[in-house]
C-alpha cells in the first residue's frame, strides 16, 4: 500500500524533527541521514506500511541506523 505523498512529507518531517532533537544533531543533518537511511526507502517504497508506524517508533529505528553506521 502507498501513502498520499503530502501525508508522508509531514510524517518526514516529525520524524526527522524528532530524531534531531534525540540525536542533538542539526536539522541539515537529520534531513541528509534521513534520506540516506534504509527506513527512508522501506517507507518510500511502502514495505510492510512502515508509514504506519508512529513517528516516535520510526525516529527509534532511525536512530539505531545511525548508531551502527557511526
Amino acid at each position: 500500500m502507498t501513502a498520499n505523498p503530502i501525508l508522508l512529507q509531514k510524517k518526514y518531517s516529525r520524524i526527522i524533527a524528532c530524531f534531531a532533537k534525540k540525536q542533538g544533531l542539526s536539522l541539515d543533518t537529520a534531513l541528509n541521514f534521513f534520506y540516506h537511511s534504509e527506513v527512508y526507502q522501506l517507507i518510500r517504497d511502502g514495505v510492510s506500511d512502515m508509514h504506519c508506524m508512529s513517528d516516535e517508533y520510526l525516529a527509534e529505528e532511525l536512530e539505531q541506523e545511525y548508531s551502527q553506521k557511526i
